[in-house]
């Protein structure tokens, strides 16, 4: 048996992030992970010495003085990354299979209103209206500025969806299109994502736009370093099964193989539902474990990660978002015959080669029922497992159709294609460890704000939670999130203050 102050189940970016900031304060910190590498959506994998993001392809905010900058200065990583600043001039670029324009996106306030400006001249004053609109909005979240205040400043913005507000300052459709043109970042649903989501996700960018040279897994490694350093422990291959309350206090957490963790305080990173699911307590009300089982998860993703021909590809500094339609959220609504309705490409950056791209992803959207006669496998790099040769010829057929819809626009690409490597819903739910493969946690409606809120708080008082199912996904959204968890450790005031004079 092992004690410590602070035990944290799973260790993508919330609860290394929750780790090192109670390392810091002085917590003997534990950190269990069921996986054979940490980070959860922070993992890379390398295929043909080429490495490849498995969800984190690009992060906003890391200006001097910006938010995440001073997130990760107050963590005590900042100047152990490896950056690229994606062109000003364009960051995203939004497509329509229609249209042979590019829409582009530009970095900074001003500079995104011109660029835009350009493209729609009748519409300076709707261009105006949206930027100043997001801009209000993230105001109204205290922590997302890194400032103390209350719930209750944050109503008002909380009940408007992103499609009704676009409607709201301008009737040209295609302006519309392109301002909703990055909603793959968030699962965006027409007429139900909170116009905050939006905004929240967007201004980030906006603000300054960044890759991780060489992977975003060097996060989950300087947090990891943070911990460690402090006397605290990292355990992989290390899956906890249950959570046991006893005399109103989690007791402890016991593993697959038996072991078993005791603490002081407990804090999961896993999907709330699954951790009420692992914990043995009648404190936990069944209408909340209902409530909870109840919610729904964002779709799923299809990955392809493809090692490109040497010096065939020019690095291009910024990402494509492409649609078939011309809908921005048209690629959510796919049927077995015309899918996929769009993608989102993303390029590696390398430390290597900045002229020529070494790999390329490509990202569309996919329902775990599309996988769902191969639920009963389970496959990771710690337990290899055949999905069998049928679930291999699904991948490459789907491969081969999304690789047609790309050629559309960037003719020659397949040419260039050395290899490829596929993840689907299944590889999703196995390394991430949500049941149905959600990319973006739990989907949030404007009509029921307070329903898809997760307090981090649970009834039993040692127990907390963290990650993106609490408040917003994304390293951003994430990042805060664990503040917000610690926060209710340590007091809110004196987390601010501290991540304030970092």
């Amino acid at each position: 048996m092992m004690r410590y102050d602070v035990v944290i189940i799973g260790s993508g970016l919330g609860g290394l992030a929750c780790g090192a900031i109670l390392a810091k304060e002085g917590y003997q910190v534990c950190v269990l992970e069921k996986n054979k590498q940490i980070g959860g959506t922070l993992q890379t994998f390398v295929r043909d010495r080429i490495i490849f993001d498995s969800g984190v392809h690009y992060v906003g905010g890391l200006d001097k003085g910006q938010n995440l900058y001073q997130l990760f200065k107050f963590l005590g990583i900042m100047d152990k990354m490896k950056l690229r600043k994606m062109d000003e001039d364009v960051f995203d670029a939004v497509l329509f299979a229609d249209d042979p324009k590019v829409y582009r996106y530009a970095q900074g306030y001003p500079n995104f209103i011109s660029t835009l400006v350009k493209d729609f001249p009748e519409e300076e004053a709707a261009i105006r209206k949206y930027c100043d609109a997001i801009k209000d909005v993230c105001s109204k979240f205290p922590l997302y500025n890194l400032r103390s205040g209350d719930y209750f400043e944050k109503v008002g913005v909380l009940e408007i969806d992103t499609q009704t507000f676009l409607e709201s300052i301008t009737s040209n459709k295609k302006l519309q299109n392109v301002l909703a043109g990055t909603s793959l970042l968030y699962a965006g649903v027409p007429y139900k994502t909170p116009f905050y989501v939006h905004a929240l996700v967007i201004n980030s960018y906006i603000e300054s736009s960044w890759r991780f040279v060489d992977g975003g897994s060097q996060i989950a490694r300087a947090l990891s370093k943070e911990i460690t350093s402090r006397g605290g422990k990292i355990l992989k291959n290390t899956k906890v099964v249950k959570l046991k309350e006893e005399g109103g206090e989690l007791t402890y957490a016991l593993t697959e193989n038996g072991d078993r963790f005791e603490a002081k305080l407990f804090i999961s990173n896993v999907h709330p539902h699954n951790t009420l699911e692992m914990t043995e307590s009648d404190m936990i009300k069944k209408a909340f474990r209902n409530r909870l089982r109840g919610l729904e998860n964002s779709i799923s993703t299809f990955y392809v990660n493809i090692v490109l021909k040497k010096n065939s590809f020019r690095y291009i500094n910024h990402n494509y978002y492409y649609f078939a339609e011309n809908d921005a959220w048209c690629v959510l609504n796919y049927t077995q015959e015309n899918w996929p309705l769009g993608y989102a490409l993303f390029f590696t950056a390398s430390s290597r080669n900045d002229e020529y791209a070494e790999g390329v992803t490509l990202m569309t959207y996919m329902r775990y029922g599309d996988v769902k006669q191969w639920e009963h496998t389970f496959n990771t790099v710690s337990n290899e497992v055949s999905r069998g040769e049928d679930y291999e010829a699904f991948k490459k057929e789907k491969t081969e159709r999304l690789f047609d819809l790309v050629e559309k626009r960037f003719p020659g690409f397949r040419q260039a294609v050395e290899t490829y490597y596929v993840a689907t819903p299944l590889s999703v739910r196995d390394y991430i460890g949500t049941d149905d493969g959600a990319l973006y946690g739990v989907v949030k409606d404007y009509r029921e704000p307070m329903r898809t809120f997760i307090s981090p708080r649970t009834k039993i008082p040692n127990l907390f939670l963290t990650g993106q199912n609490l408040n917003l996904h994304g390293v951003l959204g994430v990042t805060v999130s664990a503040v917000l968890t610690c926060s209710e450790i340590l007091g809110t005031d004196y987390m601010i203050e501290k991540i304030r004079h970092a």
